[in-house]
């Protein structure tokens, strides 16, 4: 079982900093701004031959009962309770200060072992800082700058004196992703991104699904800030989902904090593999739900509709089949992308939402045999031949599917730049009906055969 460390300390001490120096990725959103960290994160570290997992935690502050600072710090309890070992983190540069005092009280409570970390370290002022540490009686402090890297030597030395034997990484077990079949790859987590406008439910959805409060939520908008991943497991197949911040339109995104919290958002669509377009229903596609589905389909992800906060509307007859007219209206480029009705507070739909999650990832995934697939262009074209332009006539050869995640074909035609977008809309329509291939984004990439003649010169007239 791996060696689970959790950061801990006041807020703006450089927690955050030091869980992406140690995992090797900017992962958790850092800004000069305290309190920016407000969910765990947790990710696999890596000090030198060191192997074990790390928490990143929000910052220590008291707060009345029921709060979002209260429950922030509920947060990193559960993170100390979880963890075999703890780092607590001072800012070297500031010096102790009364909050630093009484949180090194809560950390000796906690009857783990502490690392105390001096971060912030570089320079004079850090020096004068870090020897202020002794006074908490937690030990030696490890002076570092996680900024930039210093102090990492030490810091091994530290926790290496903590892990128990054969913590330390086998660089023979790693495993090369390129090595993997295909069958041990279909049984990896499908990767999957809660996206949506601010307030959607989309943390309430994943809480209901873990069944236990492990994000926070709040009826204030923007509570969620960090991507947050999650592990679960549903009727035997394993799911990595992200939690992520609501997306507002660009025009309204003026503070620097939401700009980097809109940016991880976007890092996490595209690093899933189906993405959840969360919408509420009392106000459903509305113009930023419409340009969040445009840019799910431009990165060429699965796409799933759910309609949240369903336990809310007036239930009518033909609402489902309202929703799906609705969504083929206002979304023709993913026609057909499964549409489901969810109440992430009450669990209401929640077994049809992972069935359509696991339908989108197998259509994202599928492959056409290429002669059906040439069996159907041939009755395609004669249906419908291509337009002729400036007096010419298009000659379209075949066709053939180069790749999956998405479906993504390759056209051998003349002239690639006189075919008119409507005909690969007809083109990617026939796909999608022909070859059960709905919501998915289809690709269609024009190739001109290569003219053996081209090289000859002409006859003088």
């Amino acid at each position: 079982m791996s060696f689970t460390i959790a950061i801990i300390g006041r807020p703006n001490v450089g927690k955050s900093t030091l869980f992406n120096r140690l995992v090797g990725q900017k992962l958790a959103l850092v800004d000069d701004e305290p309190g920016v960290t407000r969910d765990r994160r947790e990710g696999q570290a890596r000090l030198g031959d060191l192997d074990f997992t790390i928490i990143d935690t929000a910052g220590l502050d008291e707060g009345a009962k029921g709060s979002l600072t209260a429950r922030m710090q509920e947060q990193t309890e559960t993170a100390i309770e979880l963890a075999d070992a703890l780092m607590f983190v001072i800012d070297a540069r500031v010096g102790l200060t009364p909050t630093d005092r009484a949180f090194a009280d809560f950390a000796r409570r906690a009857n783990k072992p502490v690392v105390l970390v001096a971060n912030k370290a570089e320079g004079k002022h850090g020096e004068i800082g870090a020897m202020e540490s002794y006074a908490l009686g937690l030990g030696d402090p490890v002076q570092i700058s996680a900024e930039h890297g210093e102090g990492m030597g030490e810091l091994y030395d530290a926790l290496s004196a903590l892990m128990p034997e054969g913590a330390a990484a086998d660089d023979d077990e790693v495993e090369d992703e390129e090595d993997v079949s295909e069958e041990e790859a279909a049984q990896r987590p499908i990767r999957v991104a809660i996206v949506g406008r601010p307030n959607a439910g989309k943390s309430t959805l994943i809480n209901h699904l873990l069944g236990e409060e492990r994000l926070l939520t709040s009826p204030e908008a923007g509570t969620t800030r960090d991507s947050i991943s999650v592990e679960i497991t549903w009727q035997g197949r394993e799911f990595r989902i992200f939690d992520t911040a609501g997306l507002r339109r660009r025009s309204r995104i003026e503070e620097k904090l939401e700009k980097l919290s809109v940016a991880d958002a976007l890092r996490a669509v595209r690093f899933a593999e189906v993405v959840v377009m969360m919408m509420d229903a009392q106000n459903r596609f509305e113009e930023q739900d419409l340009r969040i589905a445009d840019l799910i389909e431009r990165e060429g992800r699965a796409i799933v509709l759910a309609v949240n906060k369903w336990d809310l509307v007036e239930r009518k007859p033909n609402q489902i089949s309202a929703l799906r007219t609705d969504a083929d209206h206002w979304l023709p480029q993913v026609k057909g992308a499964p549409i489901v009705a969810v109440s992430g507070l009450m669990g209401e739909g929640i077994d049809r939402l992972m069935t359509a999650i696991q339908d989108a990832y197998a259509v994202w995934n599928r492959r056409v045999p290429t002669s059906a697939l040439n069996r159907w262009f041939e009755q395609a074209i004669q249906a419908n031949p291509p337009p002729a332009v400036s007096g010419r006539r298009l000659k379209l050869n075949y066709i053939t599917q180069t790749k999956a995640r998405p479906p993504s074909f390759v056209l051998f035609c003349s002239r690639a730049d006189a075919i008119p977008k409507s005909y690969l809309r007809y083109l990617t329509n026939g796909l999608r009906e022909a070859f059960d291939l709905p919501g998915t984004p289809v690709r269609i990439t024009l190739r001109e055969k290569a003219n053996p003649f081209a090289h000859k010169r002409k006859r003088p007239s």
